[in-house]
């Protein structure tokens, strides 16, 4: 019983972590400045390591951190060999930034940048948020049912 009822508790402790991990990830996305990368197919207002940097208030080595997790996919100077980081990396940047103060771990942020650059920007990641939401739900209700089936039948061993 000790193990079905642990098993129980480690479903509900993942499932809160998800709902966080998406409220996180809502709060980042609903935070992100109006327009942020929005002029991805124009390519003006690249800017280098640097100057992103100072933007988020991090450091150049976290940029290039995140870069060789994965997260960030800055292009290079032909000239120089410097990271150039365009509207959508910025926008990237800046999300990655969000999230990471809010907690969530590069493995959670690397899937959202995908649905992010999939789409072309943030503005069209509400349905995909309802999407997760609506999954998360689902997944709890599914708990609850196993659990007070679980209940039934522990209830019922003990009274035969």
């Amino acid at each position: 019983m000790d193990e079905a009822l642990r098993l129980v508790d480690t479903g509900h402790a993942r499932l809160l972590e998800d709902r966080r991990t998406l409220d996180v990830v809502a709060a980042a996305l609903a935070d992100l400045p109006a327009g942020t990368g929005d002029d991805v197919a124009s390519g003006r207002g690249a800017v280098f390591v640097g100057v992103l940097a100072r933007r988020l208030e991090v450091r150049p080595a976290t940029l290039r951190q995140w870069e060789r997790v994965g997260l960030l996919r800055p292009g290079r100077d032909p000239r120089t060999g410097y990271r150039v980081y365009r509207p959508a990396d910025v926008r990237d940047a800046l999300l990655v930034g969000l999230l990471r103060r809010g907690g969530c771990p590069p493995a959670r942020i690397g899937p959202l940048l995908v649905e992010v650059r999939a789409a072309g920007g943030v503005a069209d990641l509400d349905a995909v948020l309802a999407d997760w939401r609506a999954r998360l739900g689902a997944r709890g209700r599914a708990l609850l049912t196993g659990a007070a089936a679980l209940a039934d039948y522990l209830d019922a061993d003990a009274a035969s």
